[in-house]
């Protein structure tokens, strides 16, 4: 969350502070003007009495500003996640026949591997990058429960662990691109 500090930045207080200057001399100026044999006792009392009607000025006008930028910043927000939200469907639409295929084919695997249903439940958590601890609460099982199932997937897959299962997947989908195989050789 921003502090108010955070949210006003330098050139609107250098406003706020020339404005208050400005509108504290205009209140004394007009004093002058309208009493020109005022005392400095005068001048300091229109001082006291001008003061915080022009604070209270100041400060409407730099809220005003704050929220004009708040609003601005949050209409960028909702007009980013729209975007981002729609390429996300674009996205997922495109690639709907390789996803539907890759599920098939761990499925597959886990066929091959002979699998128990709790056993593929967990896999495809792991999978996912959930916890063991996560994947419990998932399951409604205890932690030792998962971590039990999870050893037999290692186990039945000839891995050693989340990783080696992940890399069984997805080693052929992240093939490198010429890109990454000439800045992997350069380094």
């Amino acid at each position: 969350m921003s502090t108010w500090s955070e949210m006003i930045d330098v050139r609107t207080r250098l406003w706020a502070v020339v404005a208050i200057i400005v509108g504290i001399a205009l209140a004394i100026g007009l004093e002058l003007i309208d009493e020109p044999d005022a005392t400095a006792a005068d001048l300091l009392l229109e001082l006291v009495e001008t003061t915080p009607a022009v604070l209270t000025s100041v400060g409407v006008a730099v809220l005003a500003l704050v929220s004009k930028r708040q609003r601005e910043e949050h209409l960028q927000i909702v007009h980013d996640l729209e975007i981002a939200r729609l390429q996300g469907q674009r996205w997922r639409a495109e690639s709907r026949n390789l996803l539907n295929g890759l599920g098939k084919a761990i499925d597959e695997q886990f066929s091959r591997w002979k699998l128990t249903e709790a056993e593929r439940d967990i896999a495809l958590l792991l999978l996912k990058g959930l916890s063991i601890k996560e994947a419990a609460v998932v399951r409604g099982s205890t932690e030792r429960t998962v971590r039990e199932q999870a050893r037999s997937v290692y186990a039945k897959a000839g891995v050693t662990g989340r990783a080696g299962l992940s890399a069984f997947f997805l080693e052929d989908l992240l093939v490198p691109t010429p890109v990454d195989i000439d800045e992997h050789a350069s380094q």
